[in-house]
């Protein structure tokens, strides 16, 4: 159940309806919005519908949640959270750019693209320490020593730094190195790490899972919320279809349902989704009329000596002209970029 308060609602007011929450139980999560407060009550649904909030002072309504998320919802939190990231928003009607390659291989690779994207206008840097691969044999990452080479390279470039958990044990090490922690589309539905990343302070970019219903996505975000943590940015990669001629299918329908369903920021990854260098702009484009907030793509100086996902990466140079046709959209829309 969500409880609303009152706009004259006090501070005990609250405290009374928390309180009583807990003595029947129940958890409350209270999330202070600009005109309202809201308090979640999470418990047996039953004893919890049974008493009559409305009569409590300060309370103007008390309203049934259907939905099994429900912290992540718009009914929980009417307005947008907006992410702060060393001085980067996302969220709140700007449009953020993360680029970057898809994995760090070595110093002299990352500087490269580092130092082009940010020249472009990218104000977030993305490449992975830990790479999850289909096959065992492929390369999986440098590990810690790409996590120093990313932070060698935020206080370079001034750029924070989103980078990829794999498992549990690891959360602590890159917590303490990444600005922003990714849940990869593979472990959208690994509940043990999303419980783990959602005790820790940093913000999460959760993926969805490349066969995941949006409902099963929100879920998953929903687990990393009810732990604490509600800097969570979710990321439309692509899903699995029928369809082969492109790596994955952009569901381009998810970034405005999720708009209406969620109060969380929404990323599109156009790399992933197309799998093709020549379809990532124009995924990029649809992502900003689509009203995304930000997008996450693929830039490496050498696409064909690389690790990763070569097939997918943008030269520096085709970079520029993305970024340079996104501005003219984004202008056209009103959207701060």
């Amino acid at each position: 159940m969500i409880i609303v308060m009152s706009k004259s609602a006090t501070d005990a007011d609250v405290k009374a309806v928390v309180e009583r929450l807990k003595s029947i139980g129940c958890e409350a999560h209270v999330s202070v919005g600009q005109y309202r407060t809201v308090i979640g009550a999470v418990g047996d649904r039953e004893t919890i519908r049974q008493l009559p909030w409305e009569a409590m002072p300060g309370v103007e309504r008390a309203v049934p949640v259907m939905k099994p998320f429900k912290f992540v919802s718009r009914d929980f939190q009417p307005e947008d959270t907006v992410i702060e990231v060393r001085g980067v928003t996302i969220g709140g009607g700007t449009f953020t750019t993360i680029a970057g390659p898809c994995a760090v291989e070595s110093r002299d690779q990352l500087f490269r693209t580092a130092e082009a994207v940010k020249r472009a206008g990218a104000s977030i840097l993305r490449g992975d320490a830990f790479k999850p691969r289909t096959s065992p044999y492929s390369f999986q990452g440098l590990g810690e020593k790409g996590l120093e080479i990313l932070a060698e390279a935020r206080e370079e470039f001034d750029l924070p730094f989103v980078a990829e958990v794999l498992d549990p044990r690891d959360v602590e090490l890159v917590s303490s190195y990444a600005d922003i922690i990714r849940i990869g589309t593979r472990n959208m539905a690994n509940f043990t790490l999303l419980t783990e990343v959602g005790r820790q302070p940093k913000p999460v970019m959760l993926k969805r899972g490349f066969t995941a219903t949006i409902e099963e996505w929100l879920n998953a975000a929903e687990y990393v919320y009810k732990e604490g943590n509600q800097q969570i940015i979710l990321a439309e990669r692509g899903i699995r279809t029928f369809e082969t001629a492109s790596r994955n299918t952009l569901d381009i329908t998810a970034v405005p349902l999720l708009k209406s369903m969620s109060h969380l920021p929404v990323l599109v990854d156009p790399s992933h989704a197309g799998g093709k260098r020549e379809l990532v702009a124009p995924l990029a484009r649809a992502a900003v009329a689509a009203g995304a907030d930000a997008i996450m793509v693929d830039v490496h100086p050498t696409p064909d000596t690389a690790l990763v996902d070569g097939a997918q990466a943008l030269l520096p140079s085709e970079f520029v002209e993305m970024m340079e046709s996104i501005r003219a959209i984004a202008e056209a829309l009103g959207i701060s970029i």
